[in-house]
């Protein structure tokens, strides 16, 4: 378990986030990369906490850490980002930073916390009309809410009921039903827990 930043009390929030960014970035121990992560993450949905972390990059850190091979690192991101794209400067940063991509990427998680925020993010940061980005809702991306929403798992098939529904419009989803299967159909659901050992 990683230790607390070692941070004066006087400093106030901002000063404990800097401390918080500091660690996460010198730290080579990934206990305490995971530690300082989902601290951050847990800020991330305070609103006011926003202006803070936007001045820190933090959202940056989050859109970088979606790329790890952690697996924990990988969910702690996605969660900080899924706390933060309610706000609409955080939303247009992770939109006019290139960070659909890397959120698309969360939905072929192995990690079921991490598909989910990978889900609700996406879901978070569509806005129908002219704003929009067509990305959110592109074929492979319907496709994988389709096979989604025939899940087992009743949080990921309501999710993705809610994002067909809601986020899509019904030609977006007659023209992926109509469309061969995309490699997002080949998307292995998420484990809701550890696979037996042979």
């Amino acid at each position: 378990m990683a230790q607390k930043p070692k941070v004066d009390p006087h400093v106030g929030r901002l000063g404990y986030l800097q401390a918080l960014v500091t660690e996460f970035q010198e730290t080579e121990s990934q206990d305490a990369k995971e530690q300082v992560l989902a601290n951050l993450a847990n800020f991330a949905y305070d609103p006011s906490n926003y202006q803070y972390l936007r001045q820190l990059q933090v959202l940056d850190l989050f859109l970088d850490s979606l790329s790890e091979e952690n697996e924990t690192l990988v969910e702690f991101a996605i969660g900080g980002l899924c706390n933060l794209c309610s706000d609409r400067a955080n939303k247009e940063h992770i939109l006019q930073t290139g960070g659909v991509p890397l959120i698309i990427n969360c939905l072929s998680s192995p990690n079921e916390e991490t598909v989910l925020s990978a889900v609700t993010t996406i879901m978070s940061l569509s806005s129908p009309g002219p704003g929009s980005h067509p990305e959110l809702t592109a074929t492979p991306v319907v496709q994988c809410m389709l096979r989604f929403s025939l899940s087992a798992n009743t949080r990921l098939r309501n999710l993705a009921q809610i994002f067909l529904e809601d986020v899509c419009s019904p030609s977006q989803v007659a023209e992926a039903r109509r469309r061969p299967a995309h490699s997002a159909l080949g998307i292995p659901l998420p484990r809701t827990e550890a696979p037996q050992q042979p």
